[in-house]
């Protein structure tokens, strides 16, 4: 089993654990917050490289 697999079952797992603790509205606030944080966080080339690698993948 690759390190990459190992870290996505322990993210499961832990998006498991937090489900049951804490309120739905707070778990998907996390979900979605993160990532648009992260995308926020980049500078404006950077998005535009990220925009651009997107987009040559749909297209393969």
């Amino acid at each position: 089993m690759s390190n990459r697999t190992k870290v996505a079952i322990g993210g499961v797992v832990v998006g498991l654990i937090l489900l049951h603790w804490i309120p739905l509205w707070l778990f998907f606030l996390i979900i979605v917050g993160i990532p648009v944080a992260g995308y926020l966080a980049l500078d404006s080339s950077q998005r535009r490289r990220l925009r651009r690698a997107g987009r040559r993948q749909i297209g393969r």
